[in-house]
């Protein structure tokens, strides 16, 4: 069983930045790809970051640039470092696993662990 706990979320002012961390092992029985997804209230799931098992690591254009996400293996811990923030970077942020992947996703429904979230609120 893989559990994940985000950590790190606040409240900032346009321009600030955040780290958000998730920790928690990763499955050791398949390859797998660590992604970080965010959901504003009444619209959908989207695609923030992800970090393949191939080493890749791919960000969405809305966030390129500013955000940068990574990863310690020592602390099975996976960080998400947002510079720049902008009101519309407000929302709930998870990190999810998708499992028996090689390279890397986009799409949340190949993830089949997620965290429990993190908000985000950035004021103009």
């Amino acid at each position: 069983q893989v559990q994940l706990v985000e950590s790190g979320g606040g409240s900032v002012q346009a321009g600030g930045s955040l780290r958000l961390s998730c920790a928690g092992p990763g499955p050791t029985y398949s390859p797998y790809a660590l992604g970080w997804f965010r959901q504003a209230p009444g619209k959908k799931r989207e695609f923030v970051a992800v970090l393949g098992w191939n080493g890749d690591t791919i960000y969405a254009e809305t966030v390129k640039g500013r955000f940068t996400a990574s990863r310690d293996n020592a602390k099975n811990t996976v960080y998400l470092h947002m510079n720049s923030l902008k009101p519309r970077d407000t929302a709930v942020y998870y990190c999810g696993v998708s499992i028996d992947i090689t390279g890397t996703s986009q799409c949340p429904g190949e993830y089949n662990y997620w965290g429990q979230g993190t908000q985000v609120t950035v004021s103009s």
